[in-house]
């Protein structure tokens, strides 16, 4: 079964997350057509794996959308979580893609790869626009980042200006992380005192050093084999834990005919109708869940008519 686990160190500002995408994980995989390259696999699980811990992690409604592009052999690669830990995730290669190929071989060949974490709110108001964060595939000092988990500690340090530590692995069975996080000292709830000296602020930021080199010690073997339970009692056992109800990620996809009638209102009349009249039928197949949507001449017609439907917009299923 698929889980999320948060938890908090009593009296210190960190806090975790512990995911395990199990069926869902499993779920996904078996909706494709043709399965991706083992190295490309792997990642779009550590992608599925990290937009839930950062869904988890914010107060947001809408969804969370994860993408990593480039110039490598992996055209793009993405991951979508919605508020209710729903999530879907696919992949598109230009080229064979090697089993035991890096981050930096799959997306960074010539420098142009990219990471991209985009908000999109449920409900928009008018001209509101999505936020998203860009970062490239390389750190501080300009030194290529070959682990996914590298590229996120770097993306958040930069954007949410706290320091992480995070661990993510997935194989043909199961995608997993680990997120721990150092929170501000100042006015959390979470704390026991406030941490006014200098000697109590130098001791909490030891707090999150000892927690973060503990997580940091854990293997993709033990994270992808092990039960959480066990995960958190080895590595935690001597820090005062508090764990709270465990939730339930799930895989979901959000195509639907009335979005790919959209989409066929943005392509417009005249482009529809020609591929009508060379293939017969405008047939289109989710990326994500493998559903096929089938427009014939009838169909194509009555959109296009219909006065309910609405205006030609730009929605694409990806």
């Amino acid at each position: 079964m698929s889980e999320l686990h948060k938890f908090l160190f009593e009296g210190l500002p960190v806090r975790g997350m512990l995911v395990r995408l199990d069926s869902s994980w499993k779920e996904l995989l078996s909706r494709r057509k043709e399965p991706l390259p083992s190295a490309v696999r792997d990642l779009v699980g550590q992608m599925a794996a990290a937009g839930v811990l950062m869904q988890a992690n914010i107060k947001f409604s809408g969804a969370l959308i994860f993408q990593v592009m480039g110039d490598g052999p992996l055209k793009l690669a993405v991951a979508e979580v919605q508020p209710d830990m729903s999530f879907r995730a696919t992949a598109k290669t230009r080229d064979d893609v090697p089993d035991d190929a890096t981050l930096q071989q799959m997306l960074n060949a010539h420098g142009q790869g990219r990471c991209a974490i985009t908000l999109d709110p449920k409900d928009r108001l008018p001209g509101q626009q999505p936020y998203q964060g860009l970062v490239s595939l390389v750190g501080p000092e300009g030194e290529p980042l070959n682990k996914l988990s590298d590229v996120l500690q770097h993306y958040m340090r930069q954007s949410e200006q706290l320091d992480s530590t995070l661990v993510l692995a997935a194989n043909d069975q199961r995608a997993a992380g680990l997120l721990i996080q150092r929170l501000p000292i100042e006015g959390e709830g979470n704390l026991e005192a406030g941490a006014s000296s200098g000697v109590e602020r130098e001791l909490m930021e030891d707090a999150y050093n000892r927690i973060s080199m503990l997580a940091a010690t854990l293997t993709n073997e033990e994270l992808l084999t092990l039960d959480s339970d066990t995960i958190l009692r080895r590595l935690f056992w001597e820090e005062n834990v508090r764990r709270f109800e465990p939730q339930t990620p799930h895989f979901a996809c959000t195509c639907s005919r009335e979005r790919v009638g959209r989409m066929l209102l943005g392509l417009g009349r005249k482009e529809v109708d020609e591929i009508l009249a060379e293939l017969g039928g405008v047939e289109i197949g989710c990326e994500f869940c493998g559903n096929h949507y089938k427009f014939d001449a009838v169909d194509v017609g009555e959109l296009f008519t219909d006065p309910q439907k609405q205006a030609p917009g730009s929605e694409q299923i990806q």
